[in-house]
């Protein structure tokens, strides 16, 4: 059966989550920045570690230096990447000239520099969480130069 109205709605509503996201991203790119920006679990693992995260380049570097006690949960630890590169996107958008958020059409955001280079911040920040490298820093200072 062919309902011309669902097939419009199907497209503005898609039911898969990462397909969701780049429609939502479409719509509103500042509402969904400052989403991606909340980084929760990782804000109060960080807090309870005595680190107050400013979104700046520092606190990049002040992460890299916390005993990493979080690859102690496996439950956990996969969010707290997330996290952490969804915070290693956000200060390069917020300090880096030009850079902005994309959302990929499967839902993956990434960091477009002005450059036109695209940096998955999610995958280094699950790098960062489950081995410790490349240091959130070192993305960071890569992103910086370009």
């Amino acid at each position: 059966m062919n309902i011309p109205f669902l097939d419009k709605w199907r497209k503005r509503h898609p039911s898969e989550p990462g397909l969701r996201l780049a429609a939502a991203f479409e719509d509103d790119p500042v509402g969904v920045g400052e989403l991606l920006s909340e980084c929760e679990l990782l804000r109060s693992q960080a807090g309870a570690a005595g680190l107050e995260l400013d979104d700046s380049p520092a606190s990049l570097a002040a992460l890299d230096q916390l005993p990493p006690r979080w690859r102690d949960d496996a439950e956990t630890l996969p969010w707290l990447g997330n996290d952490a590169g969804l915070y290693l996107g956000t200060v390069i958008v917020r300090t880096v000239p030009g850079t902005v958020w994309q959302v990929l059409p499967g839902g993956t955001p990434v960091v477009r520099l002005v450059s036109g280079r695209e940096i998955d911040v999610v995958a280094a920040g699950l790098d960062w969480a489950v081995q410790g490298t490349p240091e959130l820093s070192q993305v960071y200072a890569e992103a910086s130069e370009t």
